[in-house]
């Protein structure tokens, strides 16, 4: 058996991320060759991801990132099972070499970020699977966003679990940005506005506001018009523009985002929650 050195086991892991007693043991069965150990660690990786399948990965890490130019904006979801592996620094270090990957090599879709190698030289979708087995737990890549107009800007929540990023026409204040952003984390809009949400969804909500009101008793002609009301309460609550914004309810967003240049639009933007 070849002699596996301390010095040989921190390279490993260097290159890996993977843990020190599972690079000496991989070190060990590969008998000292670094190619073979990393194979190793990746199987390893890959019969823990199979045999978590069916677990739920309701914890995890959500965060964005902003190009250089501030015109793009990127944002990267990866799950796992416990808050625990979501706060240790392994699943944090990855899931930046994730957001990075993306902003550096300017990812399109997440297809695309799983075949992009990360600064390990490995591709996403392996960093995924190595992360699962050198935590034990079920990893995902739960979602991937990117946007980009004359100016981007990203929200990350303190506790990473909650991410949007959004661009607009033309370059407007930070604040005004970071604000719009905050609503968009917190207020969970479906489309910048009215004419932007599909017309299944209006007339799903039209459905369900007509039944609501048939159950209620009301007559079918009144119903109608009951459940036409109410889409038209469901499209302000639910689409950015139109939403009462939250810093002053007294207006809307749209108002908010004119005071401050009336030229001025969202034309993009992407929200994701760990936990929603």
């Amino acid at each position: 058996m070849a002699k596996i050195s301390a010095a040989d086991v921190k390279k490993l892991r260097d290159m890996t991320g993977a843990g020190m007693m599972d690079c000496k043991k991989a070190l060990e069965e590969a008998e000292g060759d670094f190619q073979k150990a990393i194979e190793i660690l990746r199987k390893k990786g890959q019969k823990v991801a199979n045999k978590r399948a069916d677990r739920e990965t309701n914890e995890g890490i959500a965060i964005g990132a902003v190009s250089s130019d501030q015109k793009k904006a990127y944002m990267v979801a990866v799950g796992c099972e416990t808050d625990f592996v979501a706060r240790t620094e392994d699943f944090e270090n990855a899931v930046n070499r994730i957001l990075k990957a993306a902003l550096d090599n300017d990812v399109a879709d997440i297809e695309a970020l799983k075949t992009t190698k990360t600064d390990n030289g490995i591709t996403v979708e392996e960093e995924i699977t190595q992360l699962s087995g050198k935590t034990g737990e079920k990893v995902v890549l739960l979602f991937y966003g990117r946007v980009e107009g004359e100016y981007a800007n990203v929200y990350n929540h303190f506790n990473k679990t909650n991410a949007a990023i959004a661009a607009f026409n033309k370059v407007i204040p930070e604040q005004v940005a970071k604000d719009i952003l905050m609503q968009i984390a917190s207020m969970k809009p479906i489309a910048i506005d009215v004419d932007q949400v599909p017309e299944e969804i209006k007339q799903k909500e039209l459905e369900i506001g007509k039944e609501a009101a048939i159950n209620e008793g009301k007559p079918a002609n009144i119903a109608e018009k009951i459940a036409e009301g109410r889409l038209k309460k469901f499209l302000q609550e639910n689409t950015l523009m139109n939403q009462k914004f939250i810093k002053d309810n007294k207006i809307t967003v749209r108002d908010y985002l004119k005071q401050h240049d009336p030229e001025a639009t969202v034309l993009d933007f992407k929200r994701y929650a760990v936990r929603d």
